[in-house]
């Protein structure tokens, strides 16, 4: 994290937009209904050791990250909230004891070897979330497993079953919402099944970001909010606030004529006949930018107007040509966040905001905006 104001380039998070989105999504819910937070991936591209920051200081009661290695680095930055690892495997449970999380458990062959380290070890009552294949058929156990689940269970004083969840797949598609009614019975069903085999009520959770909004009668005892903290909606007309704007400072301009020739790799970029004024920005396809928005696909934000992209996009830098925009060196180009936002560069791409925001490399700084 830096508070620096000359950095060449920038992830800036905005505060208040994180606290907007957070009080949103906690208004939706019921007073006793805990709230999630993932953070996995470094929070969606934001950082994942500022973005627990900020959870944990807006009162948020878990996080989740996808590997244990991502727990882990939250726990040495000092983030104490109770985290729950979704992808926990079967090789770092040394770790997964040591730093105090809570792994989700996807088969029994997991939790047979989880329960052995923790007999080696001595302990009891540790605390897992048992995840339940409700129909998005990724991880979790159907229902023809349970029995045997069940049976371990309860001759297995080592774990406590902290929580029960599953996972929606189209929450976001009133088209899919029988099926997704469907997840949710199965869900009761199954989770019913487990609370009395151990004899007593884990918690459930199943609503992820989309069924926040669609499906508030299956809150259950915790969400699980992902993207719509970080200001990107799957669902037509809920007003969110980006979080994160990434900002990069230009390092040259120039004047190119047509006997300059053309532009960047592969000789590309065309210049106009009139001439053209092209700004170089330090950031490329290995910061996300997608070598497909490259030649003119897509244009960023310099003071108020938008400049395309010309030329191939390349490693760490890019051209835009900024003809007839008053611009020195030094000054600063918005890639996305208010405008352009990073769902159109998404569409541009024929793809989701996720997979733009989780691209955003560490080498690109994280800044709080307060």
């Amino acid at each position: 994290m830096s508070n620096a104001q000359d950095d060449f380039s920038r992830l800036e998070l905005n505060l208040a937009a994180c606290d907007y989105n957070y009080r949103y999504f906690r208004s939706r819910l019921k007073r006793a209904t805990k709230l999630l937070v993932l953070v996995k991936a470094n929070a969606y591209g934001h950082g994942a050791v500022e973005f627990a920051l900020m959870m944990q200081n807006a009162g948020a009661d878990y996080l989740a990250v996808a590997l244990p290695v991502e727990g882990m680095e939250l726990r040495q930055a000092g983030i104490g909230m109770p985290i729950l690892v979704l992808t926990a495997g079967t090789d770092f449970f040394e770790e997964i004891i040591e730093n105090r999380l809570e792994p989700g458990i996807p088969n029994l062959y997991t939790l047979k070897a989880l329960a052995a380290v923790l007999r080696q070890k001595g302990i009891v009552d540790f605390p897992v979330h048992i995840k339940l294949d409700t129909g998005m058929h990724r991880l979790g156990f159907m229902t023809g497993e349970l029995p045997e689940l069940l049976t371990f269970l309860k001759d297995c004083p080592n774990v406590r079953v902290k929580s029960v969840y599953s996972h929606l797949c189209v929450a976001e598609d009133p088209a899919m919402d029988a099926f997704t009614m469907g997840q949710a019975s199965l869900f009761e069903r199954n989770a019913a099944a487990i609370g009395e085999a151990v004899g007593y009520a884990p918690m459930l959770h199943l609503l992820n970001s989309a069924g926040i909004e669609r499906f508030p009668q299956f809150q259950y005892d915790m969400i699980r909010l992902g993207i719509g903290i970080y200001g990107i909606s799957t669902l037509p007309g809920v007003s969110l606030k980006p979080v994160a704007s990434l900002k990069v400072k230009i390092l040259q301009i120039k004047e190119l004529h047509p006997e300059d020739g053309a532009i960047g790799y592969g000789r590309n970029g065309s210049v106009a006949p009139a001439g053209t004024r092209i700004a170089t920005i330090p950031v490329g396809y290995a910061d996300g930018i997608d070598r497909r928005l490259g030649c003119g696909k897509a244009s960023f934000s310099l003071h108020g107007h938008r400049v395309p992209t010309i030329g191939n996009i390349c490693m760490d830098m890019c051209m835009l040509d900024i003809t007839g925009v008053d611009a020195r060196v030094g000054d600063t180009v918005t890639i996305f966040g208010e405008d352009p936002t990073v769902t159109e560069l998404a569409d541009v791409l024929g793809t989701i905001p996720y997979e733009i925001l989780a691209s955003i490399p560490r080498r690109i700084e994280r800044v709080i905006i307060r």
